[in-house]
């Protein structure tokens, strides 16, 4: 139990960056769908789609083999992992650069901004630099330090949301008021420029506060232990590329699966605003990860018995809460759903589908101990794989039919079908006894919940409803503390 204290302590930590960065990002939506018509956000839904996967495929698992070798007994300086990690990613990031400036005009036709070259410019350099700036982060996690994590990450979140709100709002106010006072600089027919522009200035200023971080020791490449890395690593970058590629490949086919290119680039907005309603499971999710990889490794040292419990309880523990996450947000959808633009309401509908998909990402993602603990990541490569093929097959033939709803079925099919194999498979190279029936038994009550507090109480005012459905959540949460007999914090008494 006290190996699950440290990761809810850790994931609480990681979260606070990701879940305060996340929220306060998505306090953008509104701003975004309110300043930019559909089509110009669908340009960037677009552009951040294509820029998650070159992100995966520049650190080509890179961060996940550090965490692996620098616990590994045969290489027992993690320092000279850590500095042959960067030497090798730093390289490649560079040629990146260099490549993809070269071919500027076919990469900014293609991102969908051929008037705006300088958009696509912007988030190549970006995406090197988070490529590289993502090893510096894996060090702060490896050694602990997680105040440092969460301090530099939302450092970089702040400059990003200060420069939004200066370039998006405050710019166009001063150029109707004091025009003298911006007009040397600031553009308004750059648009949707300054968004990225903010982005790439965050990034660049968190390099700079990084620099503790990248000296202090010596930079040395060890050619033999990057082979290994490599041959470990590889398979997770297909897993990983694949992996991403199910969270975003609808984004990118869409535009060439709707006949009508205009009306594409709107659904394409529409099915993006609407996706950040669902942005509370993903926060959860990668507040989870972050924790769970140191987790899972250190475990290897534990005693057979502790580390089977210490997984089976973070599998429990991460589905009760993720089930919890799921009703709350559909129970009060009607309230979260302001934080777009009424003119994107028509898509809410994906959003307790992308919810259900990500909980069975999360799933997966814990399920993924097993081959990376015996170092078969193929197995992780070919699972993303399956549930990539998958999630193409379904969006080419529901999206033409469906539209942006097919986008969503389909990754909750890719994700599901992905967890199931996993488990399949686990169970016969490394099986673990996870409370599989436990845990049906926690989903079915929130199944029965969701639909009580969703459709049987949908009749009721709206008061009523909310005041009702706070009553079924309590009473999930009282049932999780009952059945798993969870102590509850007792009020010293004074003397």
């Amino acid at each position: 139990m006290a190996g699950i204290k440290s990761l809810a302590k850790d994931t609480a930590v990681y979260g606070l960056s990701s879940i305060v960065g996340r929220f306060l990002n998505w306090c953008l939506v509104p701003l975004y769908t309110i300043m930019f018509a559909q089509a110009e956000y669908g340009v960037v839904t677009f552009v951040y789609s294509v820029v998650a996967v070159a992100l995966l495929v520049l650190t080509y698992g890179m961060e996940t083999g550090f965490f692996r070798f620098a616990n590994h007994e045969r290489w027992p300086d993690p320092m000279e992992v850590y500095s042959t990690v960067l030497i090798s990613v730093g390289t490649t990031s560079a040629v990146f650069v260099a490549v993809a400036l070269a071919a500027l005009g076919p990469v900014s036709e293609w991102l969908h901004c051929g008037d705006h070259p300088s958009y696509a410019a912007m988030m190549i350099v970006c995406v090197a630099a988070d490529a590289f700036l993502g090893l510096p982060f894996c060090y702060l996690r490896f050694r602990g330090r997680a105040l440092r994590f969460a301090m530099l990450r939302l450092v970089n979140i702040g400059i990003n949301i200060g420069l939004n709100l200066f370039f998006i709002l405050l710019c166009p106010w001063l150029m109707k008021h004091a025009p003298g006072s911006v007009d040397w600089f600031y553009d308004p027919d750059f648009g949707i420029g300054y968004i990225f522009l903010s982005n790439l200035v965050a990034t660049l200023a968190n390099f700079v506060l990084m620099i503790p971080e990248l000296r202090g020791f010596r930079w040395r490449f060890n050619l033999r232990l990057w082979r290994e890395m490599i041959v470990y690593s590889a398979p997770l970058l297909v897993l990983g590329v694949a992996g991403v590629m199910n969270q975003t490949i609808d984004k990118i086919l869409l535009p060439d699966l709707v006949a009508d290119p205009a009306d594409a680039m709107s659904q394409l907005g529409i099915y993006g605003a609407n996706y950040k309603i669902a942005i509370v499971m993903v926060m959860f999710i990668q507040a989870f990860r972050f924790a769970y990889e140191p987790f899972i490794f250190a475990r290897g040292r534990d005693s057979g018995e502790d580390r089977t419990r210490s997984y089976c309880d973070a599998m429990k523990y991460f589905v009760l809460c993720a089930m919890l996450i799921f009703l709350g947000v559909t129970y009060y959808l009607d309230i979260l759903k302001y934080f777009i633009s009424p003119r994107y309401f028509s898509g809410l509908a994906v959003v307790p589908v992308i919810m259900l998909a990500e909980l069975c990402y999360g799933v997966f993602f814990n399920l993924s101990l097993w081959y990376k603990l015996t170092d078969r990541t193929m197995w992780g490569a070919w699972f993303s794989l399956f549930g990539l093929a998958v999630t193409v097959a379904l969006n080419v033939a529901l999206v033409p039919r469906i539209g942006f709803m097919g986008c969503a079925w389909a990754s909750l099919a890719s994700y599901g079908a992905m967890m199931l194999a996993s488990y399949a498979a686990g169970r016969r190279y490394y099986p673990i006894p996870y409370p599989v029936g436990r845990i049906l038994a926690y989903c079915a009550l929130a199944a029965v919940l969701y639909v009580v507090g969703v459709h049987a109480l949908a009749p009721l005012p709206r008061h009523a409803a909310f005041a009702a459905r706070a009553v079924l959540l309590a009473g999930y949460m009282a049932a999780i503390v009952r059945f798993e007999h969870i102590p509850l914090p007792r009020l010293s008494r004074r003397r």
